[in-house]
């Protein structure tokens, strides 16, 4: 069964192992992908997703770059643009992809999950994002709308209740708000003034229509936060009672993202108070009643993450975790990933070459991989340990029809050290994450992560 004991904070181990590294909504993580991976090879693994005994069900993602203001802190691929006429110059080019795609998967395979994230999606006119949504069932085959997931990425400060109850008509029952922190200081350091207020009226406007989930989003570890005005935010934020929340750790990389050179690094948590802040919202939240799903992921005991978790059922890809077990996972959009049969396929990720290739009549493929034997069974691997906290690699091996010992025993000396420190329990065949363990989830991955030259030590 699933580790669903609650994590257990410690300071001194975050802090030891807690260092950049991949956070495993892939493996092979993007960094692998090829260029030497194009439409050819899209169409191949569609083609091969289609031959197999029992095709897999579809989740769709669509990815809206556009923002109207930059927050600092964001490191997504994003344009921003006050001209809201880029709206449906975009949409239209969507529809395009679309119909590129749609045609190369059987007619029966059912949509079980739809997505729109960004970006900023409701950037997009909800007339718009009806539009594109009616094309997309005019293009697939969605399933029972009481069973399928359709949710939507909004920033509150661009909606109200009025567009609530319009994207609950098209068909949204699932709806995530960035909240980041309600601590004025901090919105004014990130450029990201959004007050409680606001965000409460889109909530409540969510759950009045009957919204099947809703989701806030926190970032830890930003420019002039403090243990008092974070937690004045998680005290706000219990009291809306999302259903799920995300508690993201803050990455300075200003190097990469050149809005964050807009922060000013003194202005930083130390590594410790940034830590701390993690102890206080696992804490704070913990105590709320809400289940520690993983990788920063809380939800209430009987949402569907939660039960997922409990039952063995939970999954994770390039959406974050997910009930949807086995699905191809159908990119569009600029930079948007799909995971189609054994491949990864990536579209451009700057908008005008997506838009080049669109306009060209081409499936818009910038890289992507084929897994190898190896890749799919070290894939498997992360996907128990990410997902489910264990592993057994006798289990694993039969799934895969080969001998998997070796794969454990390759990683022994780095889980060794973990388990010196309490953060795994190695069996014969198995390895299972500890309460202690929990917090530090991809850490434990890293060990079986060839592509990777160092991993945790």
């Amino acid at each position: 069964m699933p580790t669903t004991a609650a994590p257990r904070f410690d300071a001194e181990l975050l802090a030891r192992h807690d260092r950049p590294g991949p956070r495993y909504t892939s493996y092979p993580t993007a960094p692998q992908f090829s260029a030497a991976f194009g439409e050819a090879e899209l169409r191949a693994a569609i083609a091969r997703s289609n031959e197999e005994p029992l095709p897999r069900a579809l989740s769709l993602y669509v990815h809206v770059p556009f923002c109207t203001s930059p927050c600092f802190y964001c490191g997504c691929n994003r344009v921003v643009t006050r001209d809201l006429a880029r709206g449906p110059a975009y949409r239209r080019r969507l529809e395009r992809e679309v119909d590129l795609l749609a045609p190369l998967f059987d007619a029966d395979r059912e949509v079980v999950q739809l997505h729109f994230g960004g970006g900023t999606p409701n950037f997009l006119a909800n007339t718009e994002i009806a539009a594109l949504v009616g094309h997309l069932r005019a293009r697939f085959r969605f399933g029972d709308p009481r069973h399928a997931d359709l949710s939507i990425e909004i920033d509150p400060r661009r909606s109200d209740p009025a567009a609530i109850r319009e994207l609950h008509a098209i068909g949204f029952n699932r709806i995530s708000l960035g909240v980041q922190d309600f601590d004025p200081a901090v919105q004014i350091a990130v450029n990201r003034l959004q007050s409680e207020a606001e965000t409460r009226a889109v909530v409540e406007a969510a759950r009045a229509v009957g919204m099947r989930s809703i989701n806030l989003d926190l970032i830890y570890g930003l420019p002039r936060q403090t243990a008092e005005g974070f937690g004045r935010t998680l005290e706000q934020v219990i009291e809306l009672r999302p259903d799920r929340i995300a508690v993201y750790a803050y990455a300075h990389l200003p190097q990469m993202f050149r809005a964050q050179r807009r922060i000013d690094a003194a202005s930083l948590p130390s590594a410790a108070g940034k830590i701390a802040l993690l102890g206080l919202a696992v804490e704070r939240l913990l105590a709320a009643g809400y289940v520690y799903i993983g990788m920063d992921h809380f939800a209430l005991p009987f949402d569907e993450l939660a039960v997922a978790r409990r039952k063995g059922g939970l999954r994770r890809n390039f959406m974050g975790y997910t009930t949807h077990a086995d699905t191809d996972l159908v990119g569009f959009g600029a930079s948007a990933i799909s995971r189609i049969a054994d491949a990864y396929a990536q579209n451009p990720r700057e908008l005008p070459d997506w838009e080049a290739a669109i306009d060209a009549g081409r499936l818009p493929v910038w890289r992507g991989l084929v897994l190898d034997e190896d890749d799919l069974l070290r894939a498997d691997l992360i996907q128990d340990l990410m997902c489910h906290g264990e592993v057994d690699v006798l289990e694993l091996g039969r799934r895969h029809g080969v001998d998997a010992r070796a794969l454990l025993d390759e990683a022994t000396p780095r889980l060794d050290q973990l388990a010196r420190d309490g953060l795994v329990v190695r069996g014969t065949h198995s390895v299972r994450v500890t309460e202690r363990g929990r917090l530090l989830l991809r850490v434990v991955a890293a060990c079986f992560d060839r592509y990777l030259a160092t991993v945790a030590a």
